[in-house]
């Protein structure tokens, strides 16, 4: 395994207080998303935005509590998702297609326990 050493604005520090066994998966997903986007996309629209990055924009605003809690994803990346899911169960995803699915997956869990940290008054990074 290779060894890499990172160095981090200060403002973004605290978003990288994460459980140190969950670091490799989230690498792994975030070269993975960012190879999907360099990629050609298959539909010729290259103005497609992964769902995740509303997820993405978010978390790197350092958001309030409130903020946090208020959060929904817009009607278009609803839309998007929606469609990936049924592609999914259809069997139907690209590589690149998937590789976003699971990012927005993944993402959203970290969300859905940041909220449920949020609701219970506890400290959302620590």
């Amino acid at each position: 395994m290779m060894t890499i050493t990172l160095e981090v604005p200060d403002e973004l520090a605290p978003q990288f207080k994460i459980a140190p066994s969950a670091l490799p998966a989230l690498i792994r997903e975030a070269v993975a998303s960012k190879m999907a986007r360099i990629s050609p996309p298959n539909d010729g629209d290259e103005s497609a935005t992964p769902i995740y990055q509303e997820i993405i924009e978010l978390m790197t605003s350092g958001p309030t509590a409130d903020q946090l809690l208020a959060f929904k994803i817009s009607e278009a990346a609803q839309e998007r998702l929606e469609e990936l899911l049924d592609r999914n169960r259809e069997e139907e995803l690209t590589a690149e297609e998937r590789a976003e699915l699971n990012t927005y997956l993944r993402l959203s869990e970290y969300v859905t326990k940041l909220k449920a940290r949020a609701r219970n008054g506890q400290p959302l990074i620590g």
